[in-house]
This record gives structure tokens, sequence and C-alpha cells, in this order.
């Protein structure tokens, strides 16, 4: 019998291994810690092993955040037999390698956004997901937002009528300082790309979430603002872009207006969604994430999305007791649990993570081309 096969017969609670412990590992970590709290009819967990490169700094991380234990090599982690569930919170240039080693010792597997650095790599997670044992996940943890889950839903119902345009940015400015030092995501062969991969994967993949269809073309721009920064050891070339903007075409024929970027002074984590209908128009912001503009042919009016019958809200607070982002990273292992429970595949899958890769891709495409618009 597998670890996995064991964990799940009622015997023992699951076992996991967070991979990483910087700032998703600290709000996966805050999940796994309360998702049996507020979801109990999930199996049951336990927070088995944190993971990180730095022995002192894992270990400090690891008592705080509640695990038993903490560990630097995630190879000999994944290899455990008390591990059932494997949490990817890493850079993206680790993401293929340690997703593809848990499928194949037979692990669950949840990785952060976005699936990994190139198409290659997601097309092979894909692949080895297809044929695994384990259930596998991809984290957009914005599909958890009961107000964009409610958008969903009103859009697949008809409630704005047929979509024709869509109005989207997510805007940050935590790199605005051009004195701002050098991280891991400034450097493409760890992060793949800067905002674009960052920022721009939840946007796309909130398209694809919201109208139930992917982006088909793309045309794109990237811009690289400030080209070196201070590292460790002196001045260092930026690698990735700091902004970058796209129009996006569906099957269907809805066109999407995307910006994001890490440089728009004053904005904190400004994601702004507008979706415009034949009959109505839906508005979102992510810094008033527990409201929905809804105009359904009477005028824009607010939606304060805190009723027990509004998505993922019966798990939580009375009406008007309002969520924060860190919910949604709860509501997300849930999610994964009850998905291992009934032996379904859980949403938003490999194959979504593979999508928006593809999207980010042919807008780089794009860009290298001097905007002409290219194939998804």
């Amino acid at each position: 019998m597998s670890s996995t096969d064991h964990a799940t017969d009622g015997t023992r609670p699951l076992g996991v291994a967070v991979i990483g412990y910087s700032f998703m590992g600290k709000a996966h970590s805050n999940a796994w810690r309360n998702v049996g709290a507020f979801y109990p009819d999930v199996p049951p967990v336990r927070q088995q092993v944190l993971v990180g490169r730095d022995p002192a700094a894992v270990k400090t991380a690891a008592e705080r955040y509640g695990w038993a234990e903490s560990a630097t090599d995630w190879a000999e982690v994944i290899g455990r037999d008390d591990i059932d569930i494997v949490d990817i919170c890493t850079p993206g240039h680790l993401h293929a390698d340690i997703a593809l080693a848990a499928l194949a010792a037979g692990k669950h597997v949840l990785v952060e956004k976005p699936l990994a650095n190139t198409v290659a790599e997601s097309e092979a997670m894909v692949a080895a997901a297809a044929s695994a044992t384990g259930r596998s996940m991809i984290g957009f943890n914005y599909r958890r937002v009961p107000a964009l889950a409610l958008a969903r839903q009103l859009i697949a119902d008809g409630r704005i009528g047929q979509v024709r345009q869509v109005r989207a940015a997510y805007l940050q400015d935590w790199l605005s300082d051009e004195t701002a030092p050098m991280t891991w995501r400034l450097r493409r062969d760890e992060a793949g790309s800067g905002a674009l991969g960052d920022l721009g994967s939840h946007v796309i993949d909130q398209l694809h979430s919201l109208l139930g269809e992917r982006v088909v073309t793309a045309r794109g721009r990237l811009q690289t603002f400030v080209p070196e920064r201070d590292g460790s050891e002196g001045r260092e070339q930026v690698t990735v872009d700091d902004a970058a903007w796209a129009t996006l075409e569906t099957a269907s024929g809805v066109v999407a207006s995307v910006e994001v970027s890490r440089m728009a002074t004053g904005r904190k984590n400004g994601l702004s969604l507008e979706v415009y209908g034949s009959e109505g128009a839906l508005s979102f912001d992510l810094e008033r994430l527990n409201e929905l503009g809804v105009d359904d042919g009477t005028g824009m009016r607010r939606v304060l999305v805190t009723e027990e019958s509004h998505p993922y809200l019966a798990a939580w607070w009375p009406p008007g007791h309002t969520l924060g982002w860190d919910h949604t990273f709860t509501s997300q292992a849930a999610d994964l649990l009850t998905a291992i429970a009934n032996d379904v595949a859980p949403a938003p899958s490999f194959e979504d993570g593979l999508a928006v890769q593809r999207v980010l891709s042919a807008i780089e495409a794009s860009d290298a081309r001097s905007g002409t618009c290219v194939d998804v």
C-alpha cells in the first residue's frame, strides 16, 4: 500500500510538505493550519514538514507557522512515506523538477502559479499529471475570492448577456523606486518573466475562468523601466519586464485589454476587472475584494458578497463580516482536499496552468515581433 493509499483510508491525517517558506510558503502554511477548522468535512491534514535552503531560517519559520519539523532537502522529503501532499511555493525555475519528482513518487501536488517558467516545462508537468496516481492542482487562489466566483456564476447564467469585452489590470508599486534592490523575481533564469508571469498569469486565468473559454490570439508589449539594480555583488542586469500590455481575443470573439505592472506608483495590490456584456456589466477591485459591481440593466450597483448563499461563504462568518486575501488560500486547500477525498480532478488543473503559460508565451512572442498578432 502506498503512502497516499494509506492516508486516504481514514487511518491517519494526510501529511503535508510545503517547499518554500517565504511569502507564499507563509500564506500556504496559514491555509494548512486553518483548513480543518473552517472546513471540518475535508480529510484531516498534518503539517509535517516545511522545506527551505537555509537551515536556521526554515527551522524558525516552521516553528512559527505550526510545522512539526523543517528540512532542507526537498528530494528526500518527497520520498518519505509520511508525506502525501507536496505543496510547491518556490521560485518558478524549480516548479517542474519538484512537481515531476513528487508525481513520480505518487504524491498529490499543489503548485503555485505560474505553473512553470516555460511552455515545455508546463507540457511535461501536464503529461506527468495525466498518468500519475496522485492528484494535481495549480494555485490560482483568486478563483476562491467569493466575489469573483459569484461573477463567474452570473456570467455563466447569462445575467449580463453575451460578453463582448473585458478590461483587466493588475498594478503594484513595489519596484517603482529605482533604488529598490535586486531580487530573484528580476532574474529570468529563476522567475521566467517579470510582471507578465507574476501578475499577468492571474489576470489570464481569471479571463479563462470567468468567460469559460480560452484566449486564442495575443498582441503584446513588454517594458523594463529600470534595466539595472543593486545586487549582493554590485550592479546586476534586470532580465525581466517591469510592465506589460496585451490585447487578447477568445475563441468566441471577446476582446480583452490587459495591463500589468510592478511599477505603478501608489498601487499596492490592484487587480481590477471590468466585464461588459450585451445586457449588463460586472466590475471588481481586489483591494475591495468583498464587493462586486453588478449592472443588470438598471445601472451599476454594489453587491456585498458576504452572504452564506454566495460561493465559499458558508464556511466563514455571518453576513457583512468580510473576508481577506488569506482566506482564499484556506478555501484553495479545502478544494484540493475535497477532490482527493472524492477521487476527482481538482480545478484549476495543470492543463489550466499550461493554457495560461501559452498565452504568456504568445504575449512575449508578440513583443519580440513588434506587436504583431500571435496565435496561442
